[in-house]
C-alpha cells in the first residue's frame, strides 16, 4: 500500500504539476511523505539524509515540534488577517527579527519570499534615492520576479530580460579570478577597483543600489575575501548609494551565525531575508530597514504591497523558529560542525580526489567544485555532474548540485555523526568520478 502512495505521488505529479527551472519531460522526483530533523522517507519508508536543506532553507530541520506547535495554536487563534491591521505575532516576529539585525535596524516589511524581498529593497532604495540603477554580480541569484531575476547573474537572467537599469560586474572569486590575481589580497583589490570603475563609467549620479548576497550561495558559496564588503560600503558612502545585502539564504544561521554579515565589518543600508528565518515551513521573507531609508515613508507613501505580507501563521513560524534555534543553540552547532567536522572533512576529501578542485565554506554552508582536470580546472560537465547527483540519491543522500559543484548544506541541527555518513558516501562517489576521469 505504501509502495502505491509512492507511484501516486510521483503519477499525480507528472500529471498535474508544472515544476520550476525543468524541461517537463524530462523530470524525475524523489517522493517525499515525512521528514524529522535531517531525515526525509517516502511512502514506503525508504529514508534519505538532507544535504540540501531542500533549497537551503530548511536550517532548523524537519517536523521541529515548537514551530509545528506554533503554527497551529496561530492557525486556531487567528488564520489569516490583512496587513494593514496590528497584529501581535506579526510585531513579535519583527523585533525578533530586528534584534538580530545592526543598530538603527528598526522596521520589517514582510513579503511572501526571498524574490519578492530583494524586489521590495529594490523599489525602497530607488525611491529613497530617486534613481534608477541597480549594480549587482555577475555570478548571483536574487529570484524569479522582474528586477530580482534581472538583477540574477546566471543563466535565469536571460529569457528574463523585462525590467530596466540592472548593471552587472564582477565579484571576487580567487578559484577563477576574473582579475588575474594570485593571492585573496589582489583578488579583493582588483575586485573593488572593478567595481569602482564600474560605478564611474555608469555615473554614480543614477545608481540607485548595489545590491550583494552577502555570501553568494547558488553561484558557488563565494567566500568575500577580508575587506571587500567593508569595501563595498566605503564605495557605497562614497557616492551616497544604497548598500543591499541579500541574506535570502546565507542568513538565520546557515553559515554559523545569525547574519552572515556579522562575521565582516559592514552595515549595509537594506536586508532582504527569507529561507532559514523560518525554515520554510510557511511562506515568508522580508526586508530589514534603516531608520534613514524607513523615514523617507513616513509623509512620502510607499508604492508596495502584498495581501500576505507578515501572514500570522508565517509570523507564528518566526517566533517559534528562533526561539528555538537561540535555546537550542542552533547557531552555535552550525559554526562548531563547520569548523570542527565538515570544514576539514571536506577539505581531506578536496586533498584526495582528484575530480575536487576546491572545498570552500563555513558553518553548513559548503561547496566542492568539481574538475574534469585539477591544472586547467576545467568544470568537469553536465553529465559528470548528473552522474553524480543519482549516485548521491542512490546511496540515500539528497544532494544540492548547481552547475559544475556539489552544495554540501545541511539542516544547521546536523550532528558530527550525520556528517561522517555524509562524507563516506560522498567519499564513494567522488572516487567513481575519479576512475572515471
Amino acid at each position: 500500500m505504501s509502495e502505491d502512495l509512492d507511484r501516486l505521488t510521483l503519477d499525480l505529479d507528472r500529471d498535474h504539476v508544472f515544476h520550476s527551472w525543468s524541461a517537463q519531460a524530462h523530470l524525475a522526483p524523489v517522493p517525499i511523505a515525512g521528514g524529522r530533523g535531517t531525515r526525509v522517507w517516502d511512502h514506503a519508508g525508504r529514508t534519505y539524509l538532507d544535504f540540501s536543506s531542500q533549497l537551503v532553507n530548511v536550517n532548523i530541520g524537519y517536523g521541529h515540534p515548537a514551530v509545528v506547535a506554533a503554527i497551529q495554536e496561530q492557525a486556531a487563534t487567528l488564520a489569516t488577517i490583512g496587513p494593514a491591521t496590528a497584529n501581535l505575532t506579526r510585531g513579535e516576529a519583527a523585533r525578533r527579527i530586528t534584534d538580530r539585525a545592526p543598530a538603527g535596524m528598526d522596521k520589517v516589511f514582510f513579503t511572501n519570499g526571498g524574490a519578492d524581498a530583494v524586489e521590495n529593497a529594490i523599489r525602497m532604495a530607488r525611491r529613497h534615492t530617486g534613481r534608477d540603477k541597480v549594480i549587482s554580480r555577475y555570478r548571483s541569484y536574487h529570484g524569479n520576479t522582474g528586477a530580482a531575476v534581472n538583477a540574477t547573474g546566471d543563466w535565469r537572467r536571460l529569457p528574463n530580460e523585462f525590467a530596466r537599469g540592472h548593471v552587472h560586474a564582477f565579484g571576487p572569486y580567487l578559484y577563477r579570478s576574473e582579475f588575474w590575481a594570485t593571492s585573496p589580497e589582489q583578488e579583493c583589490e582588483r575586485a573593488l577597483r572593478h567595481l569602482r570603475r564600474v560605478i564611474e563609467c555608469e555615473g554614480p549620479a543614477t545608481i540607485a543600489a548595489i545590491l550583494l548576497e552577502t555570501i553568494p550561495g547558488t553561484a558557488g558559496v563565494l567566500m568575500p575575501p577580508a575587506g571587500y564588503l567593508p569595501g563595498v560600503r566605503a564605495l557605497a558612502d562614497e557616492f551616497d548609494i544604497v548598500l543591499i545585502l541579500d541574506e535570502v539564504m546565507a542568513g538565520f544561521g546557515r553559515t554559523g551565525e545569525w547574519l552572515a554579515l556579522d562575521a565582516y565589518d559592514v552595515r549595509p543600508d537594506l536586508i532582504t531575508f527569507a529561507k532559514g528565518v523560518n525554515s520554510g515551513y510557511v511562506p515568508v521573507g522580508g526586508v530589514i530597514v534603516d531608520r534613514e531609508i524607513a523615514a523617507t515613508f513616513d509623509d512620502q507613501v510607499f508604492p508596495g504591497g502584498l495581501t500576505y505580507s507578515g501572514h500570522p501563521l508565517a509570523a507564528a513560524s518566526i517566533v517559534a523558529a528562533l526561539d528555538a534555534m537561540e535555546s537550542e543553540g542552533i547557531v552555535a552547532n552550525a559554526k562548531a560542525i563547520g569548523a570542527d567536522v565538515l570544514g576539514p572533512g571536506l577539505r581531506e576529501l578536496a586533498e584526495r580526489h582528484s575530480v575536487v578542485g576546491e572545498a570552500r565554506g563555513t558553518g553548513v554552508f559548503w561547496a566542492l567544485e568539481l574538475v574534469a582536470d585539477r591544472e586547467t580546472r576545467a568544470p568537469l560537465p553536465a553529465a559528470g555532474v548528473a552522474r553524480a547527483k543519482a549516485e548521491l540519491i542512490a546511496r540515500d543522500l539528497l544532494p544540492f548540485t548547481a552547475d559544475n559543484r556539489i552544495h554540501v548544506v545541511p539542516p544547521c541541527v546536523v550532528t558530527a555523526d550525520e556528517v561522517a555518513e555524509a562524507l563516506a558516501t560522498y567519499d564513494e562517489v567522488l572516487t567513481l568520478l575519479d576512475k572515471e576521469l
